[in-house]
C-alpha cells in the first residue's frame, strides 16, 4: 500500500487526539504528584510510555510519501522506501519515501513474534471461562495486614475483616499469571489453580479479563509492524476492562466516580459475568484481528530463518 502525505497525515492527526483522551490527564496528574487508581494503570503497569504510543504507525507493507515522512528515517524500524517502491508508485528516485522495515524488525523481535502468536492462538482456540467474579483482586489484599499494603491511598469497601470473608466463602480460580503473582502468600494456596510463567502459554483462556487486557500489552510489543489503529482498539478495551476490574474489586472508588459491583452478593455475580462475558466477545474480534496481521509476518520470519540458514 501506498499513502500520499495528503491521505497518511490525518490518520496520524486522528491517532495522535486519540491517544491525548487518555495520556494528557494522566501526564498532568503525574507532574502534580496525584494517583489515579484506574486511569493511570495503562501507562504505569503496562512498559509502553505516552510518548511512544502517540507514535502514529501504518503497519508493515505501507509506504509513506512525502516531506513529512522523511524524519521517520530516524525512528527505529524505518528505513527510506527503495526505487522499486517509488516506481511503483509512479515517483522518482528520492522522492522523500519511508517504509518500515520488516526485515529488521523480524530478525530483533522474531523471538516476540512467535510467543505471542502462540499466546493469541492458542487463548482463542480455548473455551471460555467466567467463574471467577474478579476475585484475584480480593486475594491480592487477603489477610494484608500481615504484609505491604497495597493501594495504600485506598479504603476497603467491607473493611479487612469482611474482605477476608468473602475470599474465604468463594472459589477461586485465576488462570492468569500475572494476575496470580500479586497474590498476598496467604492467598495463593487458596487458587483453585496454579499459573507460572512456564505455563501461561497453556493456561490462559478468552474469558480471563486479564488475558483480555493484555492483548494491548502484544499489540504495542509488535510496533512498529502493527497499524496504529489495531493498538489503539486493544488499548480502548483494556482502558474499559481495568475500570470494571476495579469496580469489582474489593476498594471503595464511589468518590472516583466507580460505583461498586458487588461480587459478595448473586446480582454483583451475575452482573459482573454480564460485562465479562461482552467484553470476551469483543477480545476475541481483537484476538483474531491480531493473529491475521501477525500470520504473513510469522511466515516471512520462516523464510528469513531458511534463508539464514542456507548461507
Amino acid at each position: 500500500m501506498h499513502l500520499q502525505q495528503e491521505e497518511w497525515l490525518p490518520r496520524q492527526a486522528a491517532h495522535v487526539q486519540r491517544v491525548r483522551r487518555y495520556a494528557d490527564p494522566y501526564l498532568e496528574r503525574r507532574s502534580a504528584g496525584r494517583k489515579h487508581p484506574v486511569e493511570d494503570f495503562l501507562f504505569t503497569y503496562y512498559t509502553q510510555k505516552p510518548g511512544q504510543l502517540l507514535r502514529w504507525h501504518p503497519g508493515a507493507g505501507v509506504v509513506l510519501y512525502g516531506p513529512e515522512a522523511a524524519a521517520r528515517t530516524g525512528w527505529k524500524y524505518y528505513r527510506a522506501a527503495d526505487d522499486a517502491e517509488l516506481a511503483a508508485a509512479g515517483l522518482p528516485a528520492e522522492s522523500p519515501a519511508v517504509t518500515v522495515d520488516v526485515d529488521a524488525f523480524l530478525r530483533d523481535r522474531r523471538e516476540a513474534l512467535r510467543f505471542a502468536g502462540i499466546i493469541l492462538a492458542g487463548t482463542a482456540a480455548r473455551p471460555a471461562q467466567f467463574g471467577c467474579f474478579g476475585l484475584h483482586e480480593w486475594a491480592m489484599v487477603y489477610r494484608q495486614d500481615k504484609f505491604e499494603l497495597r493501594h495504600e491511598y485506598l479504603q476497603l469497601r467491607l473493611g479487612p475483616e469482611r474482605t477476608d470473608e468473602v475470599v474465604e466463602e468463594n472459589r477461586i480460580r485465576c488462570s492468569h499469571f500475572d494476575a496470580f503473582r500479586f497474590y498476598t502468600p496467604d492467598a495463593v494456596p487458596l487458587n483453585g489453580l496454579a499459573p507460572s510463567r512456564e505455563n501461561q502459554r497453556s493456561m490462559e483462556q478468552p474469558g480471563c479479563l486479564h488475558a483480555n487486557m493484555d492483548l494491548y500489552k502484544w499489540a504495542y510489543k509488535l510496533a512498529p509492524v502493527l497499524p496504529s489503529e489495531l493498538v489503539m482498539d486493544c488499548f480502548e478495551l483494556s482502558w474499559r476492562i481495568r475500570a470494571m476490574d476495579m469496580q469489582a474489586s474489593p476498594y471503595d472508588l464511589a468518590e472516583w466516580g466507580y460505583p461498586a459491583i458487588r461480587i459478595e452478593t448473586p446480582d454483583g455475580k451475575a452482573e459482573y459475568v454480564e460485562y465479562q462475558r461482552a467484553f470476551a466477545a469483543e477480545a476475541q474480534e481483537l484476538r483474531q484481528r491480531l493473529l491475521h496481521e501477525l500470520t504473513p509476518l510469522l511466515r516471512a520470519t520462516a523464510s528469513q530463518e531458511s534463508t539464514e540458514g542456507r548461507q
